[in-house]
């Protein structure tokens, strides 16, 4: 890209940089001129789409090696070392290859299979021997292996058929006698147990009713152009909408250790695409779903079995055909493009990888509807493209060229290269730069060991983890606001928009996708939003005031006892603009005084409500005490390095008494300086808390928890997710010092939890599972 970029002329950049909209027309066709006489982007096109260099192409002889390392580690008793080299080897093996008479990708799946046997992962084995079963039905071991995974589930019925099947396959003497005692035994054990009951769909999860979501309609609003407002009513917890999405695309950090389709973690089996080796799914239904050739070489499974019983037969048949059924008529297959050895989507940025499935999604649609593909206007999307800097204009351009010379490959007369053509790419990127949404996922920390194992308690901040990127076409009409009415979450891939508070008919329905009030002040909230977004964030909490802009980064009164905040410039300047605008409109004002008055901001600023009252930095807002703030950033800068010092220890698990001490000490001097309410203080807290856990001293650790969770109460309100989140620490703790306190602090957790993702709490949050599973224990 950058070699590309800085051969682009200067006068050209130039041009491409004052470009609108109406222009991209031209400016692409002069880029595209460009490139077509520059080797350069020649070479670069055929690095991408050429499958004779590509990155992701299967190899046999790698997967040969690999699968003779996992062996090893196999014989050696390195079960986790043989699953990952033996899943290595699945990615890369060629479908039709044979290794000792033997296709290579059904014996490498019994080879992991009966390495997750050793490791107790049952119903994995058994997924992976059914695989096998798929590509090569006639295939002795992997029935016997299956048969063996029945057994140990308990599921001897099905064990007794396997074996049978596996009986009559198997050529050898030695064989037949393995699974003759193997069969004995799944025989003994069925007469014991009599007869089962009625078998159910292991495959079948309940999924518990979810409420009709909530009337909405699209409105036109004069500040923020469309937005979603609600038609009656909404109770709080409501499910207001529901959406999968338009297109989507795992993340590059992610592609490793989460499903390239429903984004779910990994499971241990793991399976990967048929011709490349790029994208790996955690099921046959995500594989199906994503478009990926599968493994099945079924058509010809059951000539010459004529000595095998019908009902045996039937139940090959049902093993051997069970998740090759075909994709459904309206589906759009999103990663069959991106196959057969390109590896331009490995390469390509996630956004760019995503605007073409976006393209081919459209052209799909068209064929169906037997439609001209027409791009024009095809996401009815805003974007930002005016408001790029000039690097971002240039680079779509680039882009936008680069991947349409890429789908050529297979929508040549769909996609042909023309400036019209690539400007639609460019503004669909834009669209995707300001509408798409990251898929996240909560990380939770690993639990092992008994449940009152100090190591078990929860030092670490929970976090949501960005594991994919999607376009919801519905979803992107809600507006942001920092300070918002609603929340979402996904189960899979498909977003879920959830009520966080009561909402009157007629409201608009806010969401964050930026630092919320009580995160950031309002100055660096709306830095941040002009900086990925372009625009001037004007929601409620940027533009009334509010306690949690005033007390975040405030400094404390030098006057004993008092409670007011002391302000530097740079928020005195924002907070002046909010109060500007408020006394210019009395009623507004009146309202929102009382509202203020309500959340106790007289304790902390009751000045700013008198209307010739001039806010001025570095002296109270309550008594107009005067603070030098420059020597109180001074001896503040001092407990910096004490404090990172702390931190580093913490994560190395390992805190000296010496440095736990001194930034005891440091706290104690960052509360004379700072507002009791300013978040340092509570991140200081935090720190503490997690260094006093490490060094078992338990007590101290809840104690610093709960000054914490009191500050952010103030900045967040009391229910916040923050706070929920903040509680999974502090009940950890009090679970392992058998402390009382812990149910109420659980029964908080899943109250404040509900508002944000209704029954799904557990499902998101598994460290909450494990909470209570530690109380019910008690």
């Amino acid at each position: 890209m950058e070699t590309l970029k800085s051969a682009v002329p200067d006068a050209l950049k130039q041009e491409i940089s004052n470009s609108t909209p109406s222009q991209l027309p031209s400016t692409c066709a002069s880029l595209l001129d460009f490139f077509h006489n520059l080797p350069q982007f020649h070479q670069m096109i055929k690095d991408l789409t050429d499958p004779s260099v590509a990155l992701c192409c299967k190899d046999r002889n790698a997967a040969l090696e690999a699968k003779l390392k996992g062996n090893e580690c196999f014989s050696k008793g390195e079960y986790s070392n043989a699953l990952l080299f033996y899943s290595k080897a699945l990615r890369l093996a060629p479908v039709d290859m044979d290794d000792m008479e033997i296709n290579l990708v059904a014996l490498l799946y019994v080879n992991r299979a009966s390495t997750l046997q050793k490791m107790g992962l049952l119903l994995e084995c058994l997924r992976d021997c059914s695989r096998a079963l798929r590509v090569s039905p006639r295939y002795a071991k992997a029935w016997f292996r299956r048969g063996k995974a029945n057994i140990s589930l308990g599921k001897f019925e099905d064990a007794i058929r396997d074996l049978n099947i596996s009986l009559m396959l198997e050529i050898s003497s030695s064989g037949k006698r393995q699974i003759e005692a193997e069969l004995k035994i799944a025989l003994d054990k069925f007469k014991r147990i009599g007869i089962p009951g009625k078998k159910t769909n292991q495959n079948q999860s309940e999924v518990p009713d979810e409420p009709d979501q909530v009337k909405l309609q699209c409105l036109l609003t004069t500040t923020k152009g469309r937005g979603m407002f609600c038609v009656d009513d909404v109770s709080e917890a409501s499910l207001v909408h529901k959406e999968d999405p338009y297109a989507a695309v795992i993340l590059k950090k992610c592609r490793e250790t989460h499903c390239h389709f429903c984004f779910n973690e990994l499971p241990a089996d793991a399976i990967s695409c048929a011709s490349c080796s790029i994208p790996l799914y955690c099921s046959d239904w995500c594989q199906i779903q994503a478009g990926a050739p599968k493994f099945d070489k079924s058509s010809n499974s059951f000539s010459g079995l004529e000595g095998l019983a019908d009902d045996l037969k039937n139940y090959m048949s049902d093993v051997v055909l069970e998740g090759a059924s075909t994709l459904d008529t309206g589906h759009i297959a999103e990663h069959r493009h991106e196959c057969h050895g390109f590896h331009w989507p490995l390469i390509l940025p996630s956004e760019v990888v995503l605007a073409g499935r976006i393209l081919v999604k459209v052209i799909k649609q068209n064929r169906r509807a037997s439609a001209d593909s027409n791009l024009v206007g095809f996401l009815d999307l805003s974007h930002n493209y005016l408001q790029l800097p000039p690097e971002s204009k240039l680079e779509m351009h680039i882009y936008s060229i680069i991947l349409l010379q890429c789908l050529q490959h297979f929508y040549r007369t769909e996609l042909p290269i023309s400036g019209i053509m690539v400007s639609k790419p460019v503004i669909l990127l834009s669209q995707i730069q300001v509408n798409s949404m990251a898929v996240v996922r909560m990380q939770a920390p690993e639990v092992k060991g008994p449940i009152y194992e100090p190591g078990n308690a929860l030092t670490s901040n929970l976090e949501q983890v960005k594991v994919g990127q999607a376009v919801y076409v519905a979803g992107s009409f809600f507006n942001h606001s920092c300070q918002p009415n609603i929340h979402t979450y996904f189960l899979s891939r498909t977003l879920h928009v959830q009520a966080t508070e009561y909402v009157l008919a007629g409201s608009e329905l806010e969401l964050s996708y930026g630092p919320q009030v009580g995160q950031w002040d309002c100055k660096d909230r709306q830095r941040l939003l002009e900086d990925r977004y372009s625009y001037t964030c004007q929601c409620t909490g940027c533009s009334e005031l509010n306690v949690s802009d005033l007390v975040i980064n405030a400094y404390r009164c030098t006057k004993l006892n008092c409670l007011g905040v002391t302000l530097d410039r740079t928020v005195t300047t924002c907070e002046k603009e909010k109060l500007k605008l408020l006394i210019d409109a009395p009623t507004v004002y009146s309202k929102q005084v009382e509202k203020l008055k309500d959340a106790n901001i007289a304790e902390v600023a009751c000045h700013v409500f008198e209307s010739d009252y001039k806010l001025e930095p570095q002296h109270c807002l309550v008594c107009d005490s005067y603070r030098d703030l420059e020597a109180s950033c001074a001896a503040i800068s001092q407990t910096v390095s004490c404090c990172k010092r702390l931190q580093d220890a913490i994560a190395s698990n390992e805190v000296p008494t010496n440095i736990l001490l001194d930034a005891v000490k440091c706290t104690d001097l960052l509360r004379t300086i700072f507002h009791p309410y300013n978040k340092r203080i509570a991140e200081v807290e935090d720190n503490l808390a997690q260094a006093f856990c490490l060094v078992g001293e338990l007590q101290a650790a809840i104690d610093h928890c709960k000054a914490s969770i009191q500050i952010l109460e103030k900045l967040y309100g009391v229910n916040h997710i923050v706070i929920g989140n903040e509680l999974i620490k502090l009940a950890s703790l009090q679970i392992l010092v058998g402390d009382s306190a812990a149910s109420g602090s659980i029964s908080r957790i899943s109250a404040i939890l509900s508002r944000y993702y209704g029954s799904h709490a557990d499902e998101i949050y598994p460290y909450l599972r494990h909470l209570k599973g530690r109380q019910d224990a008690d």
